[in-house]
């Protein structure tokens, strides 16, 4: 059986979106493991894969170039890889690439499209088109290893019981996140004829949305309460996700969960839609022609209204439910 060992350390939305990637991957090649090397709180999005095995690790054990030798040592020592796939190519990685090549083994690194999403998001580019998804990305790393993958692109529901919508209102960078008001005023709406639940984390994040819940009937916030498993759990049950352009929607993607996914200052067209989720359930300010202005929404905006998010109509979004 061929081992490959990948390694993709963060961000959690980028390492979720491996996940169905594996599954039909591995599917379409049962003579092959992964070992799949990513950090500790990251296991649950893993389980129930066959032929995949997690290792987690706390990167902080691992700092600077001893560092990294010693974590390619422990891994080649516990796994003994035939192939190595780097699905996140940042400096830490390439190093792990550096490393692994001297001692003979074949490197297969993932080609992010740098220049082109540089191109897309620049404010001054009128021609925007639809780049390579993040998962075609991924999946061409196997490929350029000499093995076949053609991705479904289909949501696989695992529970059939399904009730209720999830709201995951945050996301991590301001470009990424409509207005809090919006947010209320689009889960006032919603409440009055479904149950909404509220995913989000930290501290901050926990006491607006359990203050949501206490103003707002036929709401119930689950920040803050579930782990990784439960929460895949819950998804897994709801009727619908909301979520940002943000890990929640490929949380929804992983377990089969329709998500109408709302975007400010990133846009799908540079690969980050879930994986299987409809291009039909994408809600956007479509015509705004400095949109995407940033990859990840970390950029600020550089008309200084941000109109891709004050602007966002939100009965555009209930109109889809």
């Amino acid at each position: 059986m061929a081992r490959i060992l990948a390694y993709r350390f963060s961000a959690f939305g980028d390492v979720a979106m491996t996940v169905p990637v594996f599954r039909e991957f591995l599917e379409q090649n049962p003579g092959v493991e992964i070992i799949m090397v990513s950090r500790k709180n990251f296991e649950a999005l893993f389980e129930g894969i066959p032929n995949v095995r997690f290792k987690g690790i706390d990167l902080d054990d691992y700092k600077g170039l001893f560092g990294l030798r010693r974590l390619s040592n422990e891994l080649i020592r516990e796994f003994n890889p035939d192939l190595i796939a780097n699905l996140h190519d940042v400096i830490r990685t390439k190093i792990l690439d550096r490393i692994y090549r001297r001692k003979g083994l074949k490197v297969f690194k993932i080609n992010k499209g740098k220049e082109e999403k540089e191109h897309l998001t620049d404010v001054w580019n009128l021609d925007k088109t639809q780049l390579k998804k993040t998962v075609e990305r991924y999946a061409d790393v196997f490929r350029e290893m000499g093995f076949q993958v053609e991705l479904s692109e289909q949501l696989r529901p695992v529970s059939d019981q399904k009730s209720g919508i999830g709201f995951a209102p945050f996301a991590q960078h301001r470009g990424k996140m409509l207005p809090l008001e919006k947010s209320y005023e689009l889960v006032r709406i919603l409440a009055k004829k479904h149950k909404v639940f509220f995913f989000g984390g930290g501290n901050k994040e926990t006491e607006t949305l359990e203050q949501w819940e206490s103003e707002i009937p036929n709401t119930e916030s689950l920040s803050g309460k579930l782990t990784l498993r439960e929460e895949l759990d819950k998804i897994a049950g709801l009727e619908l996700m909301i979520s940002m352009d943000s890990a929640n929607m490929h949380l929804a993607s992983i377990v089969g969960t329709r998500c109408i996914s709302l975007w400010g200052a990133t846009h799908p067209y540079a690969g980050f839609l879930g994986f299987g989720q409809s291009e039909d359930d994408v809600v956007q300010v479509k015509d705004l022609t400095c949109r995407p202005c940033s990859v990840f929404g970390d950029k600020e905006c550089y008309r200084g209204d941000w109109a891709c998010l004050e602007e966002f109509n939100i009965q555009k979004v209930i109109d889809k439910i």
